[in-house]
């Protein structure tokens, strides 16, 4: 592997070789899935069946904290959850192949939820309060948490440490980020001492596939310990009003299962400002791989600091704002 391109050395025949080591031989068709933290990939077998392969980008999780991932997901699955665990092959469930970790998956099909009707919003609702029950019974011992330290103030200090704000904006870029973190820091003593759990840590409209049957989680490659509202957040959109209503009927469906704190509410508009800075950092600490520069051209521009900047204002003033109040 070059140490400049995480996945030059995953060719079509590495992807194979790498299956055929854990027992399943391809028949030679790939497609390529959605996916830039990692590769994945729907494969086809001999036996006209296929399967969904991830390779985990090198060195962002330990083998530790990938099975602390996979069994996470298998106590969902065997409690009935709708998550998609990682198949056990050869006796495990992560394998190792040209210097590539990978796990394999059963190909789960869906379409996007449809966000904007109560039915679906409280059945999704009550799957979270289920995923939250059992991640509520102990917590990662590997996997970090979600809070102001990870996704606020080192993702910030990487960004200046490695000079990704162009000079003539990094005072202002800084000094609105800092304000930003006093807001989340104002949200957090407000919301008060606070129960975390283990979460699906992404849980937006993507990573839910929707059959006739209802929802199934996918993807649970960012799960970390953290508040429950960080699970909820992401499901709601448009203005106050919409998101009031919306908060609503996840919570029919979600308090079914898990009692939700209504403190946490006042997290809610902190949850989006770290992922925010979180996910500024995230894309140029990816820029060494070339499917980054292609997919986010725009990142780096003059124009793209002044929106951030911009942006941390208007959720500096957000986060002073009252928080959502349950219907």
């Amino acid at each position: 592997m070059s140490a400049t391109a995480p996945y030059a050395g995953l060719t079509p025949e590495t992807v194979l070789d790498a299956l055929e080591s854990a027992g399943l031989r391809g028949d030679g068709r790939l497609l390529a899935l959605n996916s830039y933290e990692n590769r994945v990939y729907q494969v086809w077998l001999e036996d006209e069946t296929s399967v969904v392969a991830k390779f985990y980008r090198p060195a962002r999780w330990s083998d530790a904290q990938i099975l602390e991932e996979h069994a996470f997901v298998a106590a969902l699955a065997e409690r009935e959850v709708p998550a998609v665990p990682a198949l056990a092959l050869n006796g495990r469930t992560l394998s190792s192949h040209a210097g590539f970790r990978f796990a394999v998956f059963p190909r789960r099909g869906g379409r996007t939820p449809e966000l904007e009707r109560r039915d679906t919003l409280e059945w999704i609702g009550r799957f979270i309060g289920r995923i939250h029950a059992v991640g509520a019974v102990r917590p990662f011992a590997e996997r970090p948490a979600l809070d102001a330290e990870t996704f606020g103030r080192e993702p910030r200090d990487w960004l200046l440490a490695h000079d990704f704000v162009p000079p003539d904006l990094h005072e202002a870029w800084q000094s609105t980020v800092d304000l930003a973190l006093q807001g989340v820091a104002r949200c957090c003593e407000r919301a008060g001492a606070r129960d975390t759990l283990r979460l699906h840590g992404d849980c937006h409209a993507g990573n839910i596939l929707w059959t006739d049957q209802g929802p199934h989680f996918v993807d649970f490659d960012d799960a970390r310990t953290g508040p429950a509202v960080q699970d909820l957040w992401m499901l709601l959109s448009g203005e106050r009003a919409a998101m009031t209503q919306q908060l609503g009927w996840v919570l029919a469906g979600y308090e079914q299962f898990r009692e939700f704190d209504p403190r946490e509410l006042y997290l809610l508009e902190a949850l989006r400002t770290l992922r925010l800075i979180h996910y500024c950092a995230w894309i140029a600490r990816r820029w060494d791989d070339p499917a980054f520069p292609a997919a986010f051209p725009w990142f780096g521009t003059q124009r793209y600091w002044q929106d951030r900047i911009l942006e941390m204002r208007e959720q500096s003033a957000l986060m002073d704002e009252p928080p959502l109040e349950r219907p």
